[in-house]
């Protein structure tokens, strides 16, 4: 991988990052369709590539917000230790299914769309509530992990979670507010992360310099992007994450029948 090629994925993960640190999704949404489309990475290697990178930005955004007061660490340590059990099972599936490249592709697009248009129409119709003042995760610490379970098993198979899954989890199942939710959700994420990365980098699925590139640049934009996240109303959150998601999914779906969107 040449010089010029390492400087632009370090720039995309510096946005990733940013992107990563608002809404509490590790910039997996930016870096995976990028070195999936814009570099013709395999799903497979996009979603080694990405999950390796997140380490960083999901470390820097929850240190971040950790400093913020928007972590509920009771909740980020159930959330974190059932999560990396589904990590593992998780991974095991993704060995299974890694060389059926549609198959990927089409999973990934699925899983992004119900999220992103629930977050999208509340975003919209919340606009003018007021923000809420709780500052913790509820529910019970079977429901919490559970939750991680099933997030950390889906982050084996396709590298995401910690954020398109994790967030609306917390807001709609745990019961959570929104900035609570996105921090505690970095912070429970990158052992998901971790764990799975090191199970992709075994198994050949992570390219290395891409990885760091990306991390690095994403680990610096997450504290940008976390700062950022306290001067942003909870709508607009909503919004913003539901418009992203709903054409990544969408474009994802659409590859996996040879369209292009």
């Amino acid at each position: 991988m040449d010089a010029p090629t390492i400087v632009i994925l370090f720039l995309i993960g510096i946005v990733a990052g940013g992107l990563g640190g608002l809404l509490g999704i590790g910039g997996c949404v930016l870096m995976m369709p990028t070195v999936r489309f814009g570099f013709a990475f395999s799903p497979a290697l996009a979603v080694g590539t990405t999950l390796t990178a997140v380490v960083f930005t999901a470390g820097a955004g929850a240190i971040k917000h950790a400093r913020l007061g928007n972590v509920d660490k009771r909740a980020a340590k159930v959330i974190a230790l059932s999560g990396v059990v589904g990590v593992l099972i998780g991974s095991a599936v993704f060995a299974a299914i890694a060389r059926y490249d549609r198959i990927v592709d089409l999973v990934v697009g699925i899983a992004f769309l119900y999220p992103a248009a629930r977050m999208f129409w509340e975003g919209l119709w919340q606009w003018r509530a007021p923000e809420p003042k709780e500052a913790f995760v509820g529910g019970s610490p079977t429901a919490k992990s559970l939750t991680g379970g099933l997030v950390g098993i889906l982050t084996g198979i396709i590298g995401l979670g910690g954020g398109y899954v994790m967030v609306p989890s917390m807001v709609y199942i745990l019961k959570a507010p929104m900035k609570i939710a996105i921090g505690t959700s970095l912070a429970s994420f990158v052992w998901f992360a971790l764990v799975g990365a090191l199970i992709k980098l075994y198994e050949g699925f992570v390219n290395v310099p891409a990885a760091v590139a990306m991390g690095v640049g994403a680990a610096i934009g997450a504290v940008i992007g976390a700062v950022l996240m306290t001067k942003v109303k909870t709508a607009a959150l909503k919004v913003l994450f539901g418009l992203i998601f709903l054409y990544v999914g969408l474009k994802y779906v659409f590859i996996a029948f040879g369209v292009s969107i």
